[in-house]
């Protein structure tokens, strides 16, 4: 099932990507595919921060063909800044001026033909080939955003849109027992897009997530979008060192 693990790059695939492509995860409601996955990837050194919005707000930016997803009646919006790195096509080694690239995604969580998924709101990337590849590529809403990063921090400013974040942060220890909520807004397996007024998804595989606690010790951030603004601390926060992930091709739903 799927491709064989065979790379140009020896250390990606090591035996724990094959145990993410064929023994699935306990948190996937639904088998993996059975096609050839398309891309690999690493999410890498993630701070997500998550806000609690109100329904009419969000139903405003989200295509009519995909569901508002909840917990306990509650919505949430997710802005996740993370450094991509290593991905590449299926075969292909990846190109680190490519390749990698400082990211900042703003989603929400939907439903779609009963798979509970993510749908991006915004994605920002510090380089503009990379936002420019990962746009015209997956058809996501890429865009370049003057982003830089360190141990304890990450900075991005957006002069298009107006949106600024300005973080200084530390790593705690790891949640050892993870919340619901935690589990709910991280373990998800499949994104969905509109195009040109159809809905596209593509299914993903990930290993869980390590979650650890961080503290927030500084935070300047300025998101408008629509009639939601975050400028204030994230109801919940959590880091992780990071993910190796499958992605396969777009398809239309």
């Amino acid at each position: 099932m799927g491709n064989k693990i065979k790379s140009f790059d020896d250390h990606v695939f090591e035996s724990s990507t094959e145990d993410l492509l064929y023994s699935g995860s306990p948190y996937r409601s639904w088998k993996i595919p059975e096609e050839n996955w398309a891309y690999y990837q690493e999410w890498n050194k993630s701070v997500f921060m998550h806000w609690e919005v109100n329904y009419n707000d969000l139903q405003e930016l989200v295509p009519s063909g995909l569901e508002l997803d909840s917990f306990n009646g509650k919505y949430w919006v997710s802005i996740v800044a993370f450094t991509m790195e290593k991905i590449r096509p299926a075969y292909l080694p990846p190109f680190s001026p490519i390749s990698n690239f400082d990211e900042i995604n703003v989603r929400t969580y939907v439903i779609r033909d009963g798979k509970p998924g993510v749908y991006f709101i915004n994605i920002e990337a510090g380089k503009y080939l990379s936002a420019f590849l990962s746009r015209m590529l997956s058809s996501l809403p890429y865009e370049k955003s003057q982003i830089t990063r360190g141990d304890n921090f990450y900075r991005s400013n957006n002069s298009n849109k107006g949106f600024k974040l300005d973080l200084d942060y530390e790593i705690g220890p790891s949640i050892s027992r993870k919340s619901p909520l935690d589990l709910w807004l991280t373990e998800r397996y499949a994104l969905y897009l509109e195009k040109d007024g159809e809905i596209y998804g593509y299914e993903i595989q990930h290993q869980e997530w390590d979650l650890k606690e961080v503290q927030i010790d500084n935070l300047e951030i300025y998101y408008s979008i629509g009639n939601l603004i975050f400028d204030s601390k994230p109801d919940l926060c959590q880091y992780s060192p990071g993910v190796k992930v499958l992605a396969w091709g777009m398809e239309r739903l």
